[in-house]
């Protein structure tokens, strides 16, 4: 279902959306990450201890789409998901994993402070390397979707953006989260770039419990101004 068609991100309603060429407000994509997980999580619970994904969003859910996740265990001991419309059409795709890694140390990001007006994004301040403001919220469910989310409201809390788009995240578990944390999201800008007429963003974001516990690392891609129908 769409989660956030109040959303000040309005490519969740149906109206803007369909100025971009969509039939209608499109599902959020930490939704249908949501989905995406739950085989892991029901199956393979030390995933969130120790676990990985990638997910790509191809295609848009809307309202009333059912979705269907299918996994597998791949040859090489990777967990393959797709997150398909009722049809077969394939609408986003992850690999999983639950090897083990070593924590980076120290924590490369710092706490930053939030800007006190949000700028627009533009290429000028989309700069690899620089410093986001610090997201910090007491969390009443570990969720997998809802740990995502915060990486989306680093992205929200550090700039004024129009309708946009995620579009793919790269996760990695280190330890889990519980209820009542406080979960902070530190981070910075990765990369910028352009493609098929849409301006992308990629930022890398560490979520921190309670300042000292490494939780989750997610390198996250998003399209912040996409073309509008007919650009």
């Amino acid at each position: 279902m769409n989660t956030a068609p109040d959303s000040e991100n309005k490519i969740h309603d149906d109206q803007v959306a369909a100025e971009y060429g969509f039939r209608g407000g499109l599902v959020p994509g930490v939704t249908i990450y949501g989905y995406m997980t739950a085989p892991l999580v029901e199956h393979v619970p030390e995933w969130l201890e120790h676990g990985s994904m990638k997910v790509r969003f191809l295609e848009p859910f809307y309202e009333g789409d059912a979705v269907v996740v299918r996994a597998e265990i791949a040859d090489d001991g990777s967990i393959r998901i797709a997150a398909e419309r009722e049809g077969g059409a394939v609408c986003a795709t992850g690999v999983a994993s639950t090897a083990r890694t070593a924590a980076p140390q120290p924590l490369p990001y710092p706490e930053h402070p939030l800007p006190r007006e949000r700028p627009v994004p533009a290429r000028y301040n989309l700069l690899p390397g620089t410093l986001l403001g610090t997201v910090a919220e007491k969390i009443d469910t570990t969720e997998p979707d809802r740990l995502l989310l915060l990486s989306n409201h680093i992205l929200m809390r550090n700039f004024k953006l129009g309708p946009w788009i995620h579009a793919a995240s790269e996760v990695t578990n280190w330890s889990a989260a519980r209820p009542g944390e406080e979960i902070s999201a530190r981070g910075r800008i990765h990369d910028r770039f352009d493609k098929k007429g849409h301006e992308f963003v990629v930022v890398d974001v560490m979520l921190i419990a309670n300042g000292a516990r490494l939780v989750q690392t997610v390198r996250h891609t998003a399209i912040y101004r996409p073309a509008r129908k007919g650009a």
